[in-house]
């Protein structure tokens, strides 16, 4: 299933009608782009993960929440089916984030 990004691009085609015509290098200058989107998007992501755990601290609460752990390990592979991507990659990532943000966590308590 595809779906159109916020620029009206087409997500989850292999080959979509807006990328077929670009040359090599404009598609690799769409990667970079990408790239850099999504470098952006974990910094976002991480500052407001130190914020949870500066609450979590701040109510004596424990580290790592299981259940809230699932709910995002869930929803990254309901995001991956809209997307068309694979689910075990996606969720393989989030894993990866939810991970680095604890082992921070843990530091900084």
């Amino acid at each position: 299933m595809a779906n159109d990004d916020t620029n009206g691009r087409r997500t989850g085609d292999r080959m979509s009608d807006a990328t077929k015509d670009m040359s090599l290098e404009e598609l690799r200058e769409e990667i970079e782009e990408i790239d850099r989107e999504l470098v952006e998007l974990i910094a976002r992501r991480t500052y407001v993960a130190g914020t949870v755990a500066q609450v979590k601290e701040e109510r004596d609460l424990p580290t790592t929440d299981e259940s809230q752990e699932a709910r995002v390990m869930e929803r990254a592979g309901q995001n991956a089916e809209t997307f068309d991507v694979d689910s075990n990659l996606v969720k393989a990532i989030f894993r990866l984030l939810i991970e680095l943000n604890k082992v921070e966590q843990r530091e900084n308590r």
